[in-house]
Parts: C-alpha cells; structure tokens; sequence
C-alpha cells in the first residue's frame, strides 16, 4: 500500500490563505465599520457555493456531450443535480444572515464598494450560461449593459462560454433522441390528440347543457376559454405554431423535444422514464430555487438600500425584481403542465412499447 505524508488540517484546507481574504475598505480608511466584515464573508462564501455549482454542471455537460447518455450516467447526473437544490437552499438562508445587519450598517461601508457589484460575480454569471442563460437572451438587460460590468478577463471568458452548448440545448438534443412514441402502426402523438379532442368536445357539451343557467356574458366568456384552451394545445401539436413561438421568444425547446419531454412526465410511472421525469424535475427545482434566490434577493435590496441605485449602477431592487422573473432557463418544462392529462384518460400504450418502458426478465 503506497504511503503518503501527514496531512495537517489548516495546510489541507490552505486556512492561511482562506482566512487572510478579508480585508475590510472601511479599515483601510481608518474607520472600520464592523458589518462590513459580514458582508465580505457572506459573498465570499457565496463565491465558493457557486464554484462548487460550476463543478457539478460542468460534469454534467460532459456526461451530456456526446451522441448518446449511457443511461447509468444519468442516476449520476440527477444526484448531481439533487446536490445543487441543496446548495441553492443555503444561498437563501444566507441572505437572513446577512438580514441581521441593518441599513444603517450598511451605509457606513457602502459609497466605499463603488462601481463593484454582485453584478460583477463572473462564476454566477458562468453558471446562467452554462444552464442555458446566454447574454444575447437576457431580458432584463440587454447585452452591451451587461457585459460592460465585467473586466475585459471575464468578459472574454464568459463570450468563450458562450461558445459551447449549454445544459438547455444538451438536454433538447437528448430529448429529440428519445425513443417509444413512434413505431410502426403506432404514433402516440395521434392517440393524445385524440384524446385532447374528446376532452375538449366533452367541455363543449357540458357548456352548452348549462346554457339556461348562464347569461349571454357568461357564455360567450366559457366559449371563449374553451377556444383559447383549443388554441393552446393547437400550439404543441401544430409544428408550423410551435416554430412560431420559438421565432417570437416565447419557447426555448424544439417542438420535438417539447413532446418527447411531456410524454416523459405523462408515462413518468414507467421504471425506464423513472430517471428521465427526475432529471427535468431537477432542472425545474434548480430554476425555481434560483428564482426564489434572486426575489429574496430584490426584497433584500429594498429593505437595505430602498429606491437607492445599486453600487453597480442598476436600478437596485427593480432590477433584481425583473431579473428573478425574466431570467429563467427552463420554462418550456413549467409549462408542460398545460397539456398534462388525466391518468386515466392517457392512450394506452402498445404491448411492445410497455415492455421497452418496463424491466423483463427471463424466469
């Protein structure tokens, strides 16, 4: 057995170095103000949580890269997954640390960090790209704005980024892959549109049975809502509408991949879909939790600073408030929901698709 030298706690984990970051501007100005120590570790500890995020997409966009995903690796990307909800629960919680310091706390150190910004925080910023938040599809700020925040260093690295294929268009190409849904003599998206179609002509009637309890308003209101309802699921099953949609940047997903991932969360009982359903379920929580992370955010902002612009030069919590709605990567998955159906009013599928779905074994 190869033997290795004494490892010493403080050296393993570089505690000199790590301990020795904090160096306070208040201090620098012969004034130290006290909280200004918490807010530095609070971010710096941020900045080690989204490194460890990085190290987990990172991994998953390899596994993800190439022409096929062995399916043992995808347990691994799911766990991996599971890791940065849990991470993403302390970024929250971090903020009621940071809550305990007041405003006027803050003030005391605050004109010193002008222009910085968490704004500026080149790792989160990776992270949004890599999980399919490239520059040029930012909402709340366009490109050249936000861009120009970062150093020509970071800059340059997150345009490279950019360069390779995010965990979005990963997971889209994966998704087109997936098989079941056509075979010879069997297209299941024919089945659920039939289904669709009974399930709409059936609201129809019961509208129209109800008619002498409705006003001419109240009709013409539910008639409308069913139409709107045909209109949506018209959306998905209609390549050329769905095209449009993407045109128009209000979906992300190939219309292909949009089906394949609902038949996942359809048939998510199947054992083969079992990890497929967890895996977009986890892009799901990590977006939520983002979202949730940027709101608290904003509400943090406010409560600090109210309508003061940020040290950065944004719009402080307006902006963070556009920011935790608009910026979110996985949407198409949400929306999903809107063409869910019943359990029972599901097509059944084909003897020869249920055993591709399911594990068989030879007695």
């Amino acid at each position: 057995m190869k033997t290795h030298e004494p490892v010493y706690y403080g050296e393993y984990l570089n505690l000199n170095k790590l301990l020795d970051c904090q160096h306070p501007k208040s201090k620098d100005h012969g004034n130290e103000a006290h909280d200004e120590t918490l807010f530095i570790l609070v971010h710096q500890v941020y900045e080690l949580w989204f490194k460890q995020i990085l190290h987990e997409l990172k991994s998953i966009v390899t596994l993800f890269s190439g022409k096929t995903v062995d399916e043992k690796d995808l347990s691994k990307v799911v766990a991996r997954l599971e890791r940065i909800t849990k991470i993403q629960a302390l970024l929250v919680d971090q903020l009621g640390v940071m809550e305990t310091m007041t405003p006027m706390d803050f003030l005391e150190f605050r004109d010193l960090l002008v222009p910085a910004s968490g704004f500026q925080s080149v790792q989160f910023r990776e992270v949004e790209v890599l999980m399919g938040l490239k520059t040029n599809n930012r909402k709340a700020v366009d490109r050249e704005y936000f861009l120009g925040r970062l150093n020509d260093e970071d800059k340059a690295r997150i345009i490279e980024i950019e360069k390779s294929p995010s965990l979005l268009e990963l997971t889209q190409a994966w998704l087109e892959r997936i098989p079941f849904t056509k075979i010879e003599g069997f297209n299941f998206w024919d089945e659920y549109e039939k289904e669709i179609d009974k399930m709409l002509d059936y609201d129809e009637k019961i509208i129209h049975q109800n008619q002498a309890s409705l006003d001419s308003r109240a009709m013409a209101m539910q008639i409308e809502n069913l139409n709107a309802t045909r209109e949506t699921f018209s959306s998905l099953l209609n390549e050329q509408k769905h095209n449009d949609l993407i045109k128009l940047g209000r979906r992300s997903l190939s219309r292909t991949a949009t089906m394949n991932a609902l038949f996942i969360l359809l048939y998510r009982e199947e054992p083969i879909l079992h990890l497929p359903y967890k895996f977009l379920t986890a892009l799901m929580d990590i977006d939520e939790l983002f979202t949730t992370w940027r709101y608290r955010h904003a509400l943090m902002a406010q409560r600090m600073l109210g309508t003061k612009i940020g040290t950065g030069g944004s719009s402080g919590h307006h902006y963070l408030k556009m920011a935790a709605e608009n910026n979110r990567v996985y949407n198409d998955l949400f929306n999903l929901s809107t063409f869910l159906l019943p359990s029972s009013k599901l097509p059944k599928l084909p003897n020869e698709v249920k055993i591709k779905l399911g594990y068989h074994f030879n007695e």
